[in-house]
């Protein structure tokens, strides 16, 4: 596959790989030889056409460019595709020529390579999948007492755990692979309906072809042709889209918490890596701008693909085409994201001093909720919530500490105020919802292995 400059940038060599021209047109080829195949084996052709076809059925004997430019004036690529496969099988067996691409249609062969490349393209997916889970599930293992501000609005607001935030991470990818295998075993179907969906051409043979083809290919087996019923096609794209929207979100956080003035991570660098033309020291996060460049292109492609499911009756004017446009930049865009925070959390550098002087700089205010809770035992909780609020107020206009001041209110007990302002306390709820969470996510990734 050909791809712009600057989309390269967001993507993979491997993933360009499988949506390379080339490997499209074999996968279209894979498809004509299971068909000839089947059909001999039932019947349909002669043992010797289904040989010779086979023998021609290899992408390199063709001009693959000439290909692509005669597909864009048939308006479809199977077309000259089969027109050539006809002339290389007539030059050794002209009887056997009039076999080639028997009983199937242009959509056949091209929705069937279609996922063919998809299933390598989901094997990339997944395996970086898992590399990007473990990295985050250690790291959440590793930071479970690591006190690390939790932030709401873009604000700070309370002490939490960065175990817990590495956790959380990781849940909805967790997620998503296991409905990325459930959407990936309903879309990767055989597609063969011949002209209209009925397999007329292949009268009473029609089952049994699709059914020896697809076991030949490794693909399923749907009842019938699923030419305009794009549904659960879509719905694997869509699984896709939303995964990347989820690793723009860990990148979201990765990038504002390496900010320079935050500094509790720090993407490795090195090589070359992260760096400015201008300013010699400028660390810049490449990993989350890939994922946040890649997440941010994805909705609109996600969007194409519902736009493309009304297809007219039996075969899509356009929209079939326009979906076909966009299938391989989902994975392009999902591939980019995923391999890029893969290779940035495998060697993260978290930084639990900073994360600590960043709680210490805020003069205690961060724990204004608990402190209220403590006075309110003794004065209630409306009185305790307004005289947080004065004396969190005073503490920023005095640059005093906050419990130094709750310190001070009659009845205070100076141990307890202590203990409500000690970060490595505060960080224990979360610690303990992380490991529940851990616990969850362990036992589906157990389950996923059976």
């Amino acid at each position: 596959m050909s791809v712009a400059l600057f989309d390269g940038f967001l993507s993979s060599p491997e993933m360009i790989d499988v949506f390379d021209d080339g490997a499209i047109v074999q996968a279209m080829f894979d498809v004509e030889q299971a068909l000839a195949a089947a059909q001999a084996a039932h019947g349909v052709i002669p043992d010797s056409a289904a040989r010779a076809i086979a023998g021609v059925c290899k992408a390199s004997l063709y001009d693959i460019p000439a290909l692509v430019r005669a597909g864009r004036r048939a308006g479809s690529l199977a077309i000259p595709l089969v027109k050539e496969l006809t002339a290389a099988v007539a030059l050794y067996d002209a009887q056997a020529s009039t076999f080639v691409h028997r009983g199937s249609t242009s959509q056949d062969v091209i929705d069937s390579a279609m996922a063919l490349v998809t299933r390598e393209a989901l094997a990339l997916l997944e395996r970086d999948l898992a590399r990007l889970i473990d990295a985050l599930l250690a790291l959440a293992e590793a930071h479970l007492d690591t006190p690390v501000l939790a932030r709401t609005l873009m604000q700070p607001a309370q002490v939490s755990s960065f175990g817990l935030k590495a956790a959380q991470w990781a849940a909805p990818l967790v997620r998503a692979r296991r409905r990325l295998r459930t959407a990936a075993h309903e879309a990767l179907q055989l597609q063969l309906g011949g002209a209209v969906g009925t397999r007329a051409a292949l009268g009473e043979h029609g089952a049994a072809v699709a059914g020896h083809m697809a076991a030949a290919l490794g693909l399923g087996n749907p009842p019938a042709a699923w030419h305009t019923q794009r549904d659960e096609w879509v719905r694997l794209g869509l699984e896709v889209a939303l995964l990347t929207a989820s690793l723009g979100k860990i990148a979201t956080d990765l990038a504002l918490m390496a900010q320079g003035e935050v500094g509790e991570l720090a993407e490795p660098s090195g090589a070359g890596r992260g760096g400015s033309s201008a300013m010699p020291h400028k660390r810049n996060p490449v990993a989350a701008m890939t994922a946040l460049a890649a997440s941010g292109r994805t909705p609109q492609v996600a969007a194409a693909l519902l736009a493309s499911m009304g297809q007219q009756h039996e075969r899509g004017l356009g929209n079939w085409q326009a979906e076909l446009a966009e299938w391989p930049t989902l994975f392009l865009s999902a591939h980019g994201a995923l391999a890029a925070l893969a290779d940035a959390f495998g060697a993260l550098e978290v930084n639990p001093a900073r994360m600590r002087a960043n709680i210490d700089n805020l003069q205690g205010l961060v724990f204004a909720e608990g402190a209220a809770g403590l006075l309110a035992e003794t004065m209630g909780r409306t009185r305790a919530h307004a005289l947080l609020e004065d004396l969190s107020r005073q503490a920023l206009a005095d640059d005093s500490h906050l419990s130094a001041l709750v310190g001070q209110v009659e009845g205070a007990d100076a141990a307890r105020v202590d203990a409500v302002f000690d970060p490595v306390r505060a960080t224990q709820p979360g610690a303990a919802t992380a490991r529940a969470l851990l616990a969850q996510l362990r036992l589906l990734l157990e389950e996923d292995k059976q």
